[in-house]
């Protein structure tokens, strides 16, 4: 089967496999949750009272993922629906869950946060639970006219997302940063240990101005519009 972009589906399926676990995994796998005619998807590692973002991305509004990332961080994960399903989950399962079947288990004000307001009109949300990582793998849909997303394409998401977090949770790389360059990356991580424009300037042996527009490219990529964003959807 062909994808919009010209590739088959086998070809994006096959991509992220060989990139299971690598910092190229962040944006093959973008690659191919598009062709499943998604706006949005989301990514959060739920552990006890506490979460994670792993992946925020917005194909057409990258601030609003980060946004609506770091508003869910902000103790809203803890209001989600589908967290009791989540944390009953068996090991090695990745259930698939429709927005229309949790509607009537949402508040008014989550509603508002996470749909209305953002103009989100369906989800379709995978509760991936591995050795080591209970996850929400979430795809939304904003146009009325399109259809849901196919169920057995949006599970083998859920399942890649799954394998490549598991795989990759022994690192101390941010996930979220993964999808960035590696000086993107180096600016991000210099942010997050405390240091200052011209101290990382230094450490790259670049000028503090292009440490400032790789800090742009970065959280234009990640959604976010500041430090405080960075920190929040780095889990710092």
């Amino acid at each position: 089967m062909s994808t919009p972009d010209g590739h088959t589906t086998a070809c994006h399926i096959e991509a992220c496999l060989a990139d299971l676990g690598t910092d190229r995994f962040a944006q093959t796998f973008v690659s191919f949750v598009e062709t499943l005619g998604v706006d949005q998807i989301m990514v959060f590692a739920i552990e006890n009272t506490q979460a994670r973002c792993l992946l925020s991305w917005h194909f057409s509004r990258s601030v609003m993922a980060g946004k609506l990332a770091e508003t869910y961080l902000d103790g809203w994960f803890l209001k989600d629906p589908l967290l009791p399903d989540l944390v009953a989950s068996p090991p090695q399962s990745v259930t698939l869950s429709r927005l229309a079947e949790i509607e009537g288990r949402m508040s008014a004000d989550y509603r508002k946060l996470f749909f209305e307001n953002p103009g989100m009109l369906a989800k379709t949300t995978l509760l991936a639970v591995g050795e080591k990582l209970r996850l929400f793998v979430s795809l939304y849909q904003s146009d009325p006219a399109a259809p849901l997303c196919d169920p057995d394409l949006a599970r083998l998401a859920g399942r890649l997302a799954l394998l490549h977090f598991e795989k990759a949770s022994d690192t101390d790389l941010p996930p979220p940063l993964a999808a960035l360059s590696e000086r993107e990356r180096s600016v991000c991580l210099g942010i997050l240990s405390g240091r200052k424009a011209e101290a990382i300037a230094a450490d790259l042996d670049v000028a503090p101005s292009t440490v400032i527009t790789y800090r742009k490219r970065a959280y234009a990529k990640l959604g976010i519009a500041s430090r405080a964003g960075l920190f929040a959807i780095c889990g710092k």
